[in-house]
């Protein structure tokens, strides 16, 4: 079983080194990195990746005949996902060595598992450990228990709903789940939530390993969900999603997951946080987006 490891890039050249030079470095020699270049302006990244498939046939470098956004490019990675399981990993993030070996290991012992959280560490821009407020709070929200586990059904939704703990580009996924769906296009910040929910709703599971730490997210202030948080668009796209899954959860008679999504006080909690920084910039649009969401229904 090999693994596809799916690299849509747009973004800073050094983070795009440090992530394709973390695959390289993977004890475990079955894998497949695809470079998904989403027309980025400045073709040194390009090249140095294109450069870097021709010395290694594990890796392919593609580069889209138009921008696709953050959304389009997961689909795009979709499409070219040829193994059973496959990462969508951030061309910002890092792989442990020990990342396929380990993750490998977790599929052909689980193999029903429609998804896998492994264990994750936070790291900054600069590559440094990082325990940012957000990160910390994670870590609260996630399901009581140790070791090796598998998470199902409205239990796990609605522990999603109160607070999405899952670091989505270290998730290893059945590929099988993700080539009957798409990503939604509509959305730039919520769009993987809504892929696990779907999954979860129809019947998946979520195989929870947390030890030993293989994967390194990187959060830093010019990521896409840092900038939107003060402008307020995130929340806006977090609204539909809870509103969305309120009625999802109606119609499969799943009480605690709608009042939960109804609720949603995590994410109005993270609205406020967010007030400081709209109000420093003066913007009223964001403003009231971001009170709208803390206060309104």
């Amino acid at each position: 079983m090999n693994l596809d490891i799916m690299l849509p890039f747009y973004g800073r050249f050094d983070h795009l080194v440090e992530a394709v030079e973390s695959v390289r470095a993977q004890t475990d020699p079955n894998w497949r990195l695809v470079i998904i270049d989403d027309q980025y302006p400045d073709p040194a990244p390009g090249e140095w990746a294109a450069a870097r498939a021709a010395e290694d046939p594990r890796i392919e470098y593609r580069r889209n005949e138009k921008n696709l956004r953050i959304s389009g490019n997961f689909n795009e990675s979709i499409r070219l996902m040829e193994s059973e399981h496959a990462i969508i990993m951030g061309c910002d993030d890092v792989l442990l060595p020990g990342y396929v070996a380990h993750v490998r290991a977790l599929a052909q012992a689980y193999p029903d598992a429609s998804i896998i959280q492994p264990g994750v560490s936070i790291i900054d821009g600069e590559g440094e450990p990082s325990s940012p407020l957000a990160d910390r709070i994670k870590y609260r929200l996630r399901p009581a228990g140790a070791g090796t586990r598998i998470a199902a059904g409205e239990e796990l939704v609605t522990g999603l709903l109160r607070g999405n703990w899952l670091y989505f580009p270290s998730l290893v996924w059945r590929v099988e789940e993700l080539k009957k769906r798409s990503f939604r296009t509509d959305y730039e910040v919520v769009e993987d939530l809504v892929m696990v929910l779907e999954i979860i709703e129809d019947g998946g599971t979520l195989l929870i390993d947390e030890d030993p730490v293989v994967f390194h997210y990187r959060r830093h202030a010019t990521s896409v969900s840092s900038k939107r948080g003060p402008d307020g668009k995130k929340f806006i796209e977090e609204r539909e999603l809870f509103h969305d899954a309120a009625e999802r959860a109606r119609t499969l008679g799943w009480h605690r997951a709608r009042r939960t999504a109804q609720i949603r006080f995590t994410s109005r909690a993270n609205a406020l946080t967010e007030l400081p920084s709209a109000i420093r910039v003066g913007s009223g649009d964001a403003i009231r987006s971001l009170l709208r969401h803390a206060l309104g229904s």
